[in-house]
């Protein structure tokens, strides 16, 4: 069965039959999630991270590239310009910033899939492409997705990433090494780290974690851990001696989870396209009768004349 094919079944048989009878929106119970915390504050930016994770999902490096038009779709994977993409799904960026003596300090962030509690991906996929397991991490099925990039305009963090230069193009992103977890491995790029950079573990635990070193004597973080209650709370959380919004944070992310505003609505998109499709059928059989009819009437007018 081509990707094509796979793709249309998935819409027609399974996602539009879990979108048809699903009930208002409900995150996976995360009890015994695990969760990754992110000192900034060790991080030396070498990269080992990226390496890990395009080896084990087996990602090319995309430092220069054009797409089929002919457009510069470069993304380099460290760096300065290191940008997330549909082949680097985790990303170690290099930031400058002065320092009070008036010289710089490097200052090292890895980015990826921050794994909502309460994923607007999966909310708003209506091909139910993004799952949420218990363990945590949220998955991508590229078999059941038609492409539609909605998860990309709905996650506030802009980390589904789509396949410009594919013919057949799918969306991509970081799934925290699903099936690792699941058996209680850390991520791949956890488990690689020389400076011990995240800690995996207990969602609960890395939390707790978080909040001892920042309450610490002493210590050099400022008072606020990224990720405890962005967009409702992720899974993945950050850590600094620096603010967030000068490492390139979104500071402009709501509280409150996007599918807490839209579940409503969504739940309510199926009937709405079920109502449109019968009032357009009737509509189609109301006006194909009425032609039908002034066919027959012209063609016995016709008739008549041609007697005369």
């Amino acid at each position: 069965m081509s990707l094509l094919h796979c793709r249309l079944f998935g819409v027609f048989v399974p996602g539009f039959r879990e979108t048809i009878f699903m009930a208002k929106f409900k995150s996976a119970d995360l009890t015994n999630a695990k969760g990754v915390l992110v000192d900034l504050t060790k991080c030396m930016g070498c990269g080992s991270c990226v390496v890990a994770c395009k080896m084990h999902n087996a990602n090319e490096w995309i430092e220069e590239r054009k797409d089929l038009w002919g457009r510069d779709r470069s993304a380099p994977a460290t760096g300065e310009n290191a940008l997330l993409a549909d082949e680097n799904w985790t990303v170690v960026q290099k930031h400058s910033l002065p320092r009070a003596d008036g010289g710089e300090a490097w200052r090292f962030v890895k980015r990826q899939c921050l794994h909502c509690k309460e994923p607007a991906c999966v909310s708003s996929c209506f091909a139910t492409a993004f799952k949420q397991t218990e363990a945590g991490p949220v998955e991508y099925y590229p078999q059941l997705c038609v492409g539609c990039r909605y998860c990309m305009l709905a996650c506030p963090f802009s980390v589904p990433k789509f396949q410009w230069d594919n013919p057949l193009p799918m969306l991509t992103k970081c799934s925290m090494c699903g099936e690792r977890v699941k058996n209680g491995d850390a991520p791949a790029c956890v488990s690689v780290c020389p400076t011990d950079v995240m800690t995996f573990g207990k969602y609960e635990d890395v939390l707790a974690e978080a909040k001892r070193r920042l309450t610490t004597p002493g210590n050099p973080y400022v008072q606020h851990i990224y990720g405890e209650n962005e967009a409702g709370g992720t899974l993945w959380i950050y850590i600094s001696d620096k603010p967030f919004e000068e490492l390139g944070f979104r500071m402009n992310v709501p509280k409150r989870s996007l599918p807490a505003n839209t579940s409503g609505f969504m739940q309510a998109t199926p009937l709405v396209g079920i109502v449109w499709f019968g009032i357009l059928s009737l509509l189609y059989i109301f006006t194909k009768r009425r032609a039908d009819v002034k066919k027959k009437e012209e063609a016995k007018s016709e008739k008549g004349a041609k007697k005369h």
